[in-house]
Parts: C-alpha cells; sequence; structure tokens
C-alpha cells in the first residue's frame, strides 16, 4: 500500500506529526511518498520516496493531509483529481474535516485493515464565462465567493438553469457545498448542513435588505450570477484560493461537478461530535 504525506509544515507540530506518521507507516509495510519540495524535511527517513505532487498522487493508495482545513482543501483538489481517499490529521486551529489529532497516530494502523469509513463529499465546477467562451475552469470542495474589494456593496442577479430567481444587493454571495456550510456560509449566517448530502447552498454576505436569506437548490441545478457594477473590481474566490477578475458582462456558473472528494472516517465520529466538539466548544 502507498501513501502519500500532504503536509502544512507551517502549522505548529505539523513537521513531528508528519515524522511520526513515516514511522508508523513505514512499521506497517506500507510505502511513503511525498512532493520533492519536502526533501529537506523528510532527510532523515531514507524510506520516503518523492516525485511531483500529481505523479505521487496519481500513483497512491491514500492520501494524508497534515495540517489544517486549508491544507485539506489543498490536498483535495489532487485526491478528487485522482479519485483517492483523503486523511486529514489536524495540526491546525479548527481542523473541522480532520479525522485525527496528533494524539491519536496509533490509529493509522486501521488503514492497513481497511477498518474505517469512507464520506463521499459533493463538489462545485465553477466556470467564468465572456462572450460565451470560457475563460476559467475551477473545482470548489468547499465554496466559491464573489464579491469586492472594501465590501464594496454590489447588485447582483442569480440564475437557475436560465431562469431568474434573485436579484439582491450585498456586499458579495457565497455559493456553498454541503461541506463548505460549516466555512464562510455558516460565519455569513447560513445553516449547518449535513455534509454527505447533495445540494448547491446560496447565502448573500450582509445583503442590504431585510428578506434577503439563504437559499438552497437542488444539485442538479445550473446556477448563474452576473453582476451590474460598471467598475471590474468584482472578483470571485474558489476555496480560498487567489481571487480571479469578473467584469460587468461575464457569467460564472456554478453546478454540480463530477469530481468528487472521499473523505476517510478513521475514529467513527459523526458530523454531529464535531458540530458540538469544534464549533460550537467557545460557547460551552
Amino acid at each position: 500500500m502507498k501513501v502519500v504525506l500532504f503536509p502544512n509544515f507551517s502549522k505548529k507540530n505539523a513537521l513531528s506529526t508528519a515524522l511520526k506518521c513515516c514511522d508508523i507507516l513505514h512499521g506497517l509495510g506500507m510505502e511513503v511518498l511525498a512532493a520533492e519540495s519536502f526533501k529537506s524535511e523528510f532527510a532523515e527517513k531514507s524510506f520516503v520516496l518523492f516525485g511531483s505532487r500529481d505523479d505521487i498522487s496519481r500513483e497512491c493508495d491514500i492520501m494524508i493531509a497534515i495540517g489544517g482545513d486549508g491544507t485539506i482543501l489543498k490536498a483535495s483538489s489532487y485526491a478528487s483529481a485522482y479519485d483517492k481517499p483523503l486523511l486529514g490529521i489536524n495540526t491546525g486551529r479548527l481542523g473541522f474535516m480532520a479525522s485525527m489529532e496528533p494524539d491519536e497516530l496509533e490509529d493509522l494502523s486501521k488503514l492497513k485493515t481497511r477498518d474505517y469509513v469512507v464520506e463521499t463529499r459533493m463538489m462545485l465546477d465553477v466556470s467564468l464565462m465572456r462572450d460565451d467562451v470560457i475563460l476559467s475552469r475551477h473545482t470548489a470542495l468547499n465554496d466559491v465567493v464573489i464579491a469586492r474589494p472594501y465590501s464594496k456593496i454590489t447588485d447582483y442577479e442569480i440564475l437557475a438553469d436560465g431562469k431568474v430567481v434573485s436579484t439582491m444587493r450585498s456586499d458579495g454571495i457565497i455559493f456553498a457545498t454541503p461541506t463548505g456550510s460549516t466555512a464562510y456560509a455558516l460565519a455569513a449566517g447560513g445553516p449547518i448542513l449535513e455534509p454527505c448530502t447533495e445540494c448547491i447552498q446560496l447565502t448573500p454576505i450582509c445583503p442590504h435588505s431585510l428578506f434577503s436569506r439563504t437559499m438552497v437548490f437542488t444539485s442538479d441545478r445550473t446556477l448563474e450570477v452576473r453582476h451590474s457594477t460598471d467598475e471590474n473590481e468584482v472578483y470571485f474566490c474558489v476555496d480560498g484560493k487567489k481571487g480571479c477578475d469578473m467584469h460587468r458582462n461575464d457569467k460564472l456558473i456554478i453546478k454540480k461537478s463530477m469530481k468528487k472528494l472521499r473523505l476517510i472516517d478513521i475514529k467513527g465520529h459523526s458530523f454531529f461530535d464535531a458540530v458540538n466538539n469544534k464549533l460550537m466548544n467557545s460557547i460551552k
């Protein structure tokens, strides 16, 4: 069995956790792979094999992200592209999508016996169109956010399958998957959705109306967003990555992706355990 480690060494304890993972996985008879850029960090582990991220992601059986939720988001793009199951080990702050903490690494033995549950998470395809030409394509596990710098208010028009369903004036809009419903969309006042459901959630950011609220669409809808500002200051951002410009006559098309993320739950914790232990912890 081949396992790729996808660490974020800017996180506290990520390096020590990654090195312990190396030893445990190697002791279980598994091959450990990592990206070429991590050669110096894994220099003392002579058994670790290196390659490009695409090559090792294609070759592996399982991927392990070591860091916070942002690390899992980055790893998910490779895991979903090559249909590999992904395990998250939290060395960040919240680690809502992570199944393990650094003091639970003995449970890595369950990877060899396949004593774990795999949850399938829906993703979104995002396409920017200008003059009926697709300029860029993206895939989101969490969300796509449309906004302007400095919280400038903008008028947006939202269509579903070609029909106008809403026009709103707001600082921006969040289109989230059920997985992303506990991220920015939750902070903007959206509901918590069970992550294995399939739907698309629209949540306005600071709407200039008492009646603009979250909307939830079935996953087979094709959604389209337009804006009416003359200034080319509107941008969209996919899973927290660098924003892309969206001009006045552009269309942003959002729909369910054929790609899915297979996320490993190695501890058997329910989604509601994570909600209560992590999201609700600050008010207990």
